[in-house]
């Protein structure tokens, strides 16, 4: 064993016996505890232009560092040992004690002239460790030493590349601001009008795969146009946090409004059901490519000043390369709680799925809306899954027959077949469902006239 082993905890000679065993290396990756956030993996044998060599001291300043012994390390730093010095990956003590959440190791870092913004060789500094591994009070503490944000994913250097949609964060107003959904969303003044902004926290740096969600929300919501999809305003793409800008719709959503109302009367469950159907048929007739929404569900529906619903929230909408291309994906994790009881079960099965996913969840909304209670509402998440993917079980309609207009029933279950290719279009389900609108204000009509003529 090295003789530097000796001046720590003899308890912990294990892993100092690693330490030195690398240290004979001379090349050293720093390999304890949280690594970098920008590091795709815990990397091992990369190679690198040069060698870092480091000295037993400076290894032993990031091992301190790590487990938070603030007095050895100032101990260290006294005997000379450089504060700023850096392991192969180019990690300093203050990229460790960043991701550790050692508050008290940062300071006496920060004292002793550690360089707050220094990058590792991913380009992450300890102000964006910090953030990926959620210490905020480390954040506030670096921010106040002078540690810059890093750029925002989607920052342009040319100003000429800045996006026509680009809004300065300034412009927003967020004082008196209220959340309109579960910490998605909030209400912000903007321009003399009241806006939705859903914001991506400073943690997207360092996910690649949220980042390209927000690139996806940005590229869809450009594109469409339509009285029964909300509108995208504009967003926030050059500084942190990230947001995207759409109107703000004050009736809430679906969800809110049939928790309120229960089951709807017929004729309004149509009128609803005609503005769904007319956003997705607007979506999935996108030209050159289809767009499928893939989490259509009360929450992400919301009423208009005026009653009529809008589609929303595109996070993780697909927008397809050709018509005929389906899509296939492992596992679940990109989708809520609350989406699985509407989910189709190709969906559930990890199987590809292409647009009729939406008609399926478009048949359980509709009969939520008359029924007036959630699909499988006493029914676990587990049970939901197994029903529709295995047993291919669907919810009952438990609501007397008279509460169904002619036709309906008949149009929902075939929205939710088992069989993609069974299911109607929403061009095809618009058509249906203007001829049972045509039948039900017939039928109000001579409702209204009977009980005139009795007067």
């Amino acid at each position: 064993m090295n003789h530097w082993c000796w001046k720590l905890d003899p308890g912990i000679s294990k892993d100092l016996v690693m330490l030195g065993m690398a240290m004979e290396k001379k090349k050293v990756k720093f390999s304890l505890g949280r690594q970098s956030s920008m590091a795709p993996e815990r990397e091992e044998n990369i190679e690198e232009d040069g060698e870092r060599e480091m000295t037993e001291d400076s290894m032993q300043l990031l091992y301190l560092a790590n487990g938070g012994d603030v007095a050895a390390i100032e101990a260290l730093l006294d005997s000379g040992t450089d504060v700023n010095s850096a392991d192969f990956d180019r990690r300093t003590a203050l990229h460790v004690a960043a991701c550790e959440g050692r508050k008290n190791v940062v300071t006496l870092l920060l004292s002793r002239g550690a360089n707050v913004n220094s990058q590792d060789r991913w380009g992450s500094t300890p102000l964006a460790d910090a953030i990926h591994y959620k210490n905020y009070d480390v954040c506030k503490l670096l921010e106040e030493n002078g540690a810059m944000l890093p750029m925002a994913p989607m920052h342009v250097t040319n100003e000429h590349d800045i996006p026509d949609y680009e809004v300065d964060p300034d412009e927003l107003d967020f004082r008196n601001s209220v959340q309109i959904t579960k910490g998605t969303y909030q209400i912000a003044l903007w321009r003399g009008i009241r806006v939705a902004v859903k914001r991506v926290g400073e943690d997207v740096l360092t996910d690649s795969e949220r980042v390209s969600a927000f690139r996806d929300e940005l590229a869809l919501l450009q594109r469409v146009r339509h009285p029964n999809v909300v509108q995208f305003l504009g967003a926030v793409t050059q500084s942190i946090p990230m947001m995207i800008i759409t109107e703000y719709l004050p009736k809430g959503d679906l969800y809110a409004y049939l928790k309120r109302k229960g089951s709807l009367k017929p004729l309004k469950a149509v009128r609803f059901a005609l503005d769904i159907a007319r956003g997705m048929n607007y979506l999935h007739e996108n030209k050159p490519a289809p767009i499928i929404h893939r989490d259509l569900k009360p929450p992400n529906i919301l009423r208009d000043d005026s009653g009529h619903l809008k589609v929303a929230d595109f996070g993780i909408s697909k927008l397809l390369k050709v018509p005929s291309e389906t899509v296939q994906e492992d596992g679940l994790s990109k989708f809520g709680e609350t989406s699985l009881r509407y989910m189709a079960p190709e969906v559930l099965r990890n199987e590809a799925y292409d647009n009729k996913v939406d008609v399926f969840s478009f048949a359980l909304i509709v009969q939520e809306m008359i029924e007036g209670c959630q699909p499988f509402d006493s029914m676990s998440d587990k049970d939901i899954v197994k029903a529709y993917s295995l047993d291919d079980i669907r919810p009952p309609f438990k609501t007397s027959a008279r509460h169904y207009p002619e036709g309906l029933k008949e149009l929902i279950e075939e929205c939710w077949d088992k069989d993609p290719n069974q299911r109607p279009t929403f061009a095809d389900i618009i058509h249906k469902l203007d001829t049972i609108n045509y039948f039900c204000n017939r039928k109000n009509h001579w409702k209204v006239a009977l009980f005139c003529n009795k007067f």
